[in-house]
């Protein structure tokens, strides 16, 4: 185990980590060079085209150091994006170190802060490595200082590096023999070994990335998956180098993958913990938790017969991502689909592109929604993530909303934009403090459901693209919400109910309508648009009805005629508005989605 180190990758989006892992693989020579690419370990094409790792990675690194000594590294490439926090937090819990990688043009962003956070709650030795050095902007003397005032790193202890030409490797290699303290554990203790990620392969089920933490496992032993309780027999293990090595034994302290012919993805879970059947250890690792979606949507496809289709999509995109949640739902405007459940909103925009791409689909996408707690007059809490299951406003007791804790970085320019912003979005401050000469550290709380559709856009907007956002989800507080329905000549259209809170629910709604009135087609008769809260109406538009000249034939005679066909043209109106149907078109409801 002295020879060991397990240590993960943490940055913003875009600073370097998978260009930094790719020189590592280099420079140990962990791949021929043939068959070296740009971002090895992200094997997803669209981690590739987006910049982003999606999923965890693990390598084993086999590095000879200056002492002479052969040193086994585990690297664990982490994902970037606040909406699989989670995930992360299991990575790190893997490791006993983390190079925290900081752009030398950028400067500390959000998601350094909270992925810095993270790592300190696992009580991992952070070193931090200040990339891009060789970019014309780069400022590693104000990139140094803001590392030093927000998270107490000595100017020392920095190492600078340029991961695009391979400048300063060595060096953080071996801080990392130096740095990184070498994994503890029992040998002969029962086994106990974490699930940090898993995904599914067709043929032998369930591949399961683990660290040992005690005792041994080999082939032909029996395990229990302490969370579930289900037994297994492991039938293969190995170690990555990136490309899969089987091994006859993990001991405590390696990192490596596991087979067990697990036929359920849903079984190993991330964080759960694997024990021996008959001599299991005593306490399962801290921290598991169940993944929850945060960020509901429904898909719809274009073509009702692909729905089928779909159905299988969302099927095999789910052996692959546990956390993804989905259920039939029908819409009277959409027809058949499917109302699935989100880490967030990058998960659901990753999710959607997968399903047109690599099932070439063509779907319609509602718009995101969160999930609410209803408590009910009579006792009982109802969870609501779909404005038509809301209950009429006479059976609600209270309505309590998903908070957040959101972190925004800016240069001070922009300082006044961004809080108008925020205030605009019902965000409460909790903290303004100054991270350097001209940058500002934001803290605000505010409702999920004020940031998930356009904030992300309008916030890069107001700063010019210089203002950087993290958030952590904080809990669930009351709020004054209502649902407004749209009715079309008094008659409910479900799929276009909507939730807001009571303060902005009139602008909503006369958003809405008058958006309904530009896309609807005008009809021969007359149609009301109205927006309600239970049976209050609070806004109204309407489409005047398509005349037809019904005088045009007349050529002189008594005025009286003229006036006889008008009477007849306007009993037809009434009749028809009482039984005629109002046909939205489904690019209509493309529109009123965008609003």
């Amino acid at each position: 185990m002295e020879k060991i180190r397990n240590f993960a990758l943490i940055a913003h989006i875009d600073h370097g980590k998978s260009t930094l892992a790719d020189r590592l693989l280099e420079i140990t020579n962990a791949l021929p060079p043939r068959e070296m690419r740009d971002q090895v370990l992200d094997s997803m094409e669209l981690e590739q085209e987006k910049g982003i790792t999606i999923k965890a990675h693990t390598v084993r690194l086999i590095y000879k150091a200056k002492d002479n000594n052969e040193y086994i590294l585990n690297l664990i490439d982490t994902p970037g994006h606040v909406d699989f926090t989670y995930e992360v937090s299991r990575s790190l819990a893997a490791c006993e170190g983390a190079l925290l990688i900081v752009d030398a043009s950028q400067g500390v962003e959000a998601q350094t802060l909270s992925n810095t956070y993270l790592a300190l709650e696992n009580d991992l030795i952070l070193i931090p490595v200040i990339n891009k050095i060789d970019l014309p902007n780069a400022d590693i003397s104000r990139t140094q200082e803001q590392l030093k005032n927000l998270l107490g790193f000595k100017e020392n202890e920095t190492i600078l590096i340029s991961a695009k030409y391979g400048d300063g490797i060595e060096e953080v290699l071996e801080s990392i023999i130096k740095r990184i303290p070498p994994p503890k554990g029992e040998i002969n203790a029962p086994l106990k070994a974490l699930i940090f990620d898993s995904w599914f392969d067709p043929y032998r089920g369930a591949i399961v990335l683990i660290r040992i933490f005690n005792g041994i496992i080999e082939p032909g032993m029996k395990i229990k998956l302490m969370s579930t309780g289900v037994s297994y027999t492991v039938e293969e293990i190995g170690v990555l180098t990136p490309k899969p090595r089987k091994v006859s034994v993990l001991k405590a302290g390696e990192v490596g993958y596991m087979i067990a012919g697990i036929k359920e993805l849903s079984h190993t879970r991330i964080g759960d913990t694997i024990t021996e059947e008959e001599n299991p250890t005593s306490k399962p690792f801290p921290g598991f938790r169940e993944v929850k979606p945060m960020v509901f949507a429904s898909f719809f496809p274009i073509e009702g017969t692909t729905y089928l289709m779909l159905r299988d999509a969302l099927q095999k995109l789910s052996l692959n991502d546990a956390s993804l949640r989905f259920e039939p739902e029908n819409s009277p405007v959409l027809g058949a689909g499917f109302r699935c459940g989100f880490l967030g909103l990058l998960h659901r925009e990753i999710i959607q592109e997968r399903l047109e791409r690599e099932f070439d689909l063509n779907l319609i996408s509602t718009a995101p929604n969160v999930q609410y707690k209803i408590y009910t007059n009579d006792g009982k809490i109802i969870e609501v993530n779909n404005p038509s299951k809301f209950p009429s406003p006479e059976k609600i007791e209270k309505i309590e909303e998903p908070y957040i804790t959101a972190y925004i970085i800016t240069p001070d320019e922009y300082l006044g934009n961004i809080l108008k912003l925020v205030e605009s979005r019902r965000g409460e401050q909790k903290g303004l403090e100054y991270i350097g000469p001209k940058r500002v550290l934001l803290t605000y709380d505010l409702p999920l459901n004020e940031i998930i559709f356009d904030f992300y856009n309008q916030l890069k907007s107001v700063s010019h693209g210089y203002a950087s956002l993290d958030y952590q989800f904080s809990g669930y507080k009351e709020s004054s919400l209502v649902k407004i329905d749209l009715l079309i000549n008094k008659q409910k259209i479900d799929a276009l109910s909507i939730i807001a809170h009571e303060d902005k629910a009139y602008q909503k709604a006369r958003a809405l309508l008058n958006k309904l009135k530009e896309v609807i087609p005008r009809q021969l008769f007359e149609v009301t648009l109205q927006a309600a809260i239970g049976k209050r109406v609070i806004a109204k538009e309407v489409i005047k009805a398509l005349r037809k000249d019904v005088t045009a034939k007349l050529y002189g005679g008594d005025f009286t005629r003229k006036m006889k066909l008008l009477e007849k043209q306007k009993r037809g109106k009434k009749r028809m508005k009482k039984i005629g149907k109002v046909n939205i078109p489904q690019e209509a409801f493309l529109e009123i989605l965008k609003v």
